[in-house]
C-alpha cells in the first residue's frame, strides 16, 4: 500500500522562488496529495500558486512567522488525511525528482517516523547549509558526511523533513512564540524527549541559502557562536536561545553560550554587540519578550 504525502510551505514574498520550489515538488517521480501553503508576505502569491491545482493556498495577513506558518500549514496537511507531511520552506528546492521517493524508502527500511535530506548550498553542491558536529568539530563538508550514509537521532528541521502525520499527535506543532530562529531546535528535542526515530539521510538532499557568515569560531572548530547578520534575526536567535535553555533545562548550551559570545565580543571588543546580546539572551531566560509582531520580514 502506498502512502500519501502532503506538502506543508511556506512562503513569505519569495515568488521566484516560490515558483521554482512547486514546480519541483510537481516533478517528483512520487506524486504528493496536496500541497497546503501558507503565505504571511505583505504581497500575496496567490498567483503563483493558482498555477497548479493541488495547491491548497492559505492566505494570513498576520505575520505568523516561520513557526506559526508552518503551524498552520501542518494542521490543514495533517487534516487531508496524508499518511506523510514533507516540510518546505519557499526558499528550498529538492535536489532531483527522486528526493521524496528515497526520503519514503530510507523511512520505511529504516523504520524511522522522521526522516531528513541533506541540505546543500545553492551553487556550493560540495557544502552543506548547515554544519554537523562529527568528532567533536563542526564541518561543512558534504563528502565527510555523506560517507557515513545515515545519522540517526540527528538532523535540521524543517526544511525538506518528511514527518509522519501521528508524529504531530505526539509531540505537538511548532511553538510560534519563537517565531523564528530556534523553532526547529525546540521540536528536534521534543522528537528526542518522546522517543521518536528519526535521522538524516545523506543520499538525497535539498537546497537552502547557507549561513556561512554567521558561524564565528572562538576556538577553532571545536568551539563557535551564531551571529546572525541582521539585528532582527539576533534578536529573535539570542532570545530563543535563553528561552530554549530554560524551557528544557540545558545546562550544558548555558555554560556554552555565556563563555563563547563573552569571548567572542570581548575579544573583538564589541561592548554594544555584547550588551545586545545579554538583553536579549536573558529576556528569554526570563521566559519573557514574546508579543506578536507586524511587517517583519525574515
Amino acid at each position: 500500500m502506498s502512502m500519501s504525502v502532503a506538502v506543508a510551505a511556506v512562503t513569505f514574498d519569495r515568488p521566484r522562488e516560490l515558483a521554482v520550489l512547486l514546480n519541483a515538488i510537481n516533478r517528483q517521480t512520487s506524486p504528493v496529495r496536496s500541497i497546503c501553503l501558507v503565505d504571511s508576505g505583505t504581497v500575496p502569491a496567490k498567483d503563483v500558486a493558482e498555477e497548479h491545482s493541488n495547491v491548497d493556498y492559505v492566505r494570513s495577513e498576520a505575520n505568523l512567522g516561520g513557526a506559526g506558518g508552518f503551524s498552520l500549514a501542518i494542521l490543514k496537511a495533517v487534516a487531508s488525511g496524508a499518511d506523510w507531511i514533507w516540510m518546505m520552506d519557499d526558499d528550498a528546492e529538492p535536489g532531483d525528482p527522486e528526493c521524496l521517493a528515497t526520503l519514503l524508502r530510507e523511512a520505511e527500511s529504516r523504520g524511522l517516523d522522521a526522516v531528513v535530506p541533506l541540505v546543500a548550498a545553492p551553487g556550493h553542491p560540495d557544502r552543506l547549509s548547515f554544519f554537523f558536529r562529527l568528532d567533536g568539530k563542526v564541518t561543512h563538508d558534504r563528502a565527510e558526511v555523506e560517507k557515513l550514509g545515515f545519522l540517526p537521532d540527528d538532523g535540521h528541521f524543517f526544511n525538506g523533513a518528511l514527518i509522519r502525520s501521528d508524529v504531530f499527535f505526539k509531540v505537538g506543532l511548532p511553538d510560534m512564540r519563537l517565531f523564528i530562529r530556534g523553532d526547529e531546535v525546540d521540536f528536534t528535542i521534543r522528537l528526542r524527549k518522546a522517543g521518536i526515530r528519526f535521522g538524516t539521510v545523506t543520499t538525497t538532499a535539498i537546497t537552502h541559502p547557507h549561513a556561512f557568515a554567521e558561524t564565528k569560531h572562538v576556538l577553532g572548530a571545536r568551539w563557535h557562536v551564531i551571529v546572525p547578520e541582521t539585528a532582527f534575526k539576533r534578536y529573535y536567535y539570542y532570545r530563543n536561545r535563553g528561552y530554549l535553555i530554560r524551557r528544557h533545562f540545558r545546562v550544558k548550551s548555558l555554560v556554552a553560550d555565556v563563555g563563547g559570545y563573552l569571548g567572542y565580543f570581548l575579544r573583538r571588543g564589541d561592548f554594544r554587540g555584547l550588551a545586545d546580546w545579554f538583553r536579549a539572551f536573558s529576556t528569554g531566560l526570563r521566559g519573557k519578550g514574546f508579543a506578536p509582531l507586524k511587517d517583519q520580514k525574515f
